[in-house]
C-alpha cells in the first residue's frame, strides 16, 4: 500500500513537473516539429511499382503419361514452386542483369573504384527490390526507385528475366541429358543399319528365313529337272552355312528395334527439355509507372519527430534536475 501511494505521488511529482516546464518543452517540441518537416522537403521522393506473378506448376512438354497426371501446365503452380520462383528472383543471375541494364551503380552513385562498391550495391538492391509470397500463393515484386518510370520497367524486366533466366538454368543440366540421349540413339540406329546392311548382304545370296528353308526342302524334293534340284540343292548348301548367322542376326535386329521404340519416348522427353523455352509464370499483373509518391511520407516523419522531440525534453530536463538535487546533496 505504501508503495502505491509512493508511486502515485511520483506520477503526480512528474505530471507537476512537466506542467512547469510546459512553455520550454512545447517551444522545442515545436522547433523539432517545424525542422522534421522542413527536413522531409528535401528527402527525394521514392515511386513504388508492383508487378505479380504466379508459378506454373510444371513447365515443360511431358511425353508420359505419369507426368501428365502429376502436372499440367496450365495448372498454378504451389507453396513448392513459389519458393522456388523467389530463390530465382534474388539470384545474382537476375540481379546482375539488372544492375548492367539499367546502370545502378551510377545511378545509386557508388564509384567504380570504391573498395567496398559491391556490399553498397548490395544494401541498396536490398532496400530498393522485394520479392514475397502472397497469401494467396502470388509472387509481389516491388521496386522503389526515384525514378517512377524506371521503377516499372525494372520490374517488368524482372518479370521478362524469370524465364530467361529459369530456362538457361534447365539448359544447364537438360542439354547434357539429351546429347548422351542423342549419342545412344545414335548408336542403336547404327546398330541397326549395320545387322540390315548384312542381312541384305545374306539375302542377295539366296539365305532365307527358318520357315523359307523348310519351303527349300520340299521345293528340291519335288523338283523333277536335274537343273531345278542343282539350284535348290545350292540354295539349301548356302542356308546351311549362312543360316544360323541369319537367324541370329534377325534376333538381335529385332531386340535392337524394341530397344530403340522404347528408348523413343525418353529420347522425345530430352529433346524437348533441352531445346524447348517454356514459360514458368502467369502474369497477374505487371508494373505501371506511378503517379504518387511512396517514400516520403511527411506526415509519419513529422509525427514521429515531434513525439521524437517532445519524449527527449522531458527526459533532458527530469536529468536536469535530478543533477541539481545531488549537487545539492553533495
Amino acid at each position: 500500500m505504501e508503495q502505491q501511494l509512493e508511486t502515485i505521488i511520483q506520477k503526480e511529482n512528474i505530471v507537476q513537473f512537466i506542467w512547469k516546464k510546459r512553455k520550454i518543452i512545447g517551444i522545442m517540441t515545436f522547433i523539432g516539429a517545424i525542422a522534421s518537416l522542413i527536413i522531409s522537403f528535401f528527402i527525394t521522393p521514392e515511386y513504388l511499382s508492383t508487378a505479380i506473378v504466379f508459378p506454373t506448376a510444371t513447365s515443360s512438354v511431358s511425353f508420359s503419361e505419369q507426368r501428365n497426371a502429376k502436372a499440367s501446365s496450365m495448372d498454378f503452380g504451389e507453396e513448392e514452386q513459389a519458393e522456388q520462383m523467389i530463390q530465382i528472383l534474388q539470384s545474382a543471375q537476375i540481379r546482375d542483369r539488372i544492375v548492367k541494364q539499367f546502370g545502378l551503380m551510377k545511378h545509386y552513385e557508388i564509384q567504380e573504384n570504391d573498395p567496398y562498391k559491391n556490399h553498397k550495391l548490395g544494401e541498396k538492391y536490398a532496400k530498393h527490390f522485394s520479392f514475397t509470397r502472397t497469401r494467396y500463393g502470388s509472387i509481389q515484386l516491388d521496386v522503389l526507385d526515384k525514378d517512377a518510370a524506371k521503377a516499372a520497367a525494372m520490374a517488368n524486366k524482372i518479370v521478362d528475366l524469370i524465364d530467361t533466366v529459369k530456362n538457361e538454368m534447365i539448359k544447364a543440366r537438360t542439354i547434357p541429358a539429351y546429347e548422351i540421349n542423342k549419342r545412344e540413339k545414335e548408336l542403336i540406329e547404327q546398330d541397326i543399319k549395320i545387322i540390315l546392311n548384312r542381312l541384305d548382304s545374306l539375302s542377295s545370296i539366296g539365305v532365307v528365313t527358318d520357315e523359307g528353308r523348310a519351303t527349300l526342302f520340299q521345293a528340291y524334293n519335288e523338283a523333277k529337272g536335274k537343273e531345278d534340284r542343282r539350284y535348290f540343292r545350292k540354295q539349301i548348301d548356302v542356308n546351311v552355312k549362312h543360316g544360323a548367322e541369319f537367324d541370329g542376326l534377325c534376333m538381335i535386329r529385332d531386340e535392337k528395334m524394341t530397344k530403340l521404340a522404347e528408348f523413343e519416348t525418353a529420347y522425345d522427353q530430352a529433346e524437348s527439355d533441352a531445346n524447348a523455352n517454356f514459360s514458368h509464370k502467369f502474369v497477374v499483373e505487371r508494373a505501371v509507372k506511378a503517379d504518387k509518391k511512396e517514400k516520403p511520407k511527411k506526415s509519419v516523419i513529422v509525427l514521429i519527430s515531434t513525439l521524437s522531440t517532445l519524449l527527449l525534453m522531458i527526459f533532458l530536463l527530469l536529468l536536469q534536475e535530478r543533477i541539481k538535487e545531488l549537487r545539492k546533496i553533495s
